[in-house]
C-alpha cells in the first residue's frame, strides 16, 4: 500500500485528513500530515519530514500532497522526492485526497493519475456544470 503524507500550510492538512475520516467513517492507515507554520524554517523541518515519510511507507512508496506550488510546504516536499518511490503533487484538495486514498493499492502511476483527476474534476461551477 502506498502511504500518503500531506505537507501543507498550518492546519490545512489536518483538516483534510479529518474530513476524509468523516467521509470514510474511519481513519485510513498510512495517512499523516505535517503542518508548516509561518514561524517554521522549512529546512529545520526536513529531518521530521523524512521521519514521517518513513512512518507512512508501507512498502509501496509514498505520495506527498502539498497545497501551493512554490510555497514553503511545497519547497520542503521537493526535497523529499525520490522518483518512483516518493512522488509529490501540489494543489491538494479533498477530492484529490479521497482519490489518493481510494486508488493507492493500484501502483504509483495509477494513483497519481487518479489523484490529479480527482482534484481537477472536483472543481465545478454549480450553476453550469451540474
Amino acid at each position: 500500500m502506498i502511504g500518503i503524507l500531506l505537507i501543507t500550510h498550518g492546519s490545512y492538512g489536518e483538516a483534510l485528513v479529518q474530513n476524509a475520516c468523516h467521509v470514510l467513517n474511519k481513519r485510513p492507515p498510512l495517512v499523516n500530515q505535517l503542518g508548516v507554520s509561518a514561524q517554521d524554517d522549512p529546512l529545520d523541518l526536513l529531518p521530521l519530514a523524512r521521519q514521517m515519510v518513513r512512518l507512512v511507507d508501507g512498502g509501496g512508496g509514498v505520495l506527498l500532497l502539498t497545497d501551493i506550488y512554490g510555497a514553503s510546504p511545497a519547497n520542503l516536499t521537493m526535497k523529499l522526492l525520490e522518483p518512483g518511490r516518493v512522488e509529490g503533487l501540489a494543489g491538494v484538495n479533498l477530492p484529490m485526497l479521497m482519490r489518493a486514498i481510494t486508488y493507492r493499492e493500484k501502483g504509483m502511476e495509477t494513483l497519481i493519475t487518479w489523484a490529479v483527476g480527482g482534484a481537477r474534476d472536483g472543481v465545478l461551477n454549480l450553476l453550469k456544470d451540474v
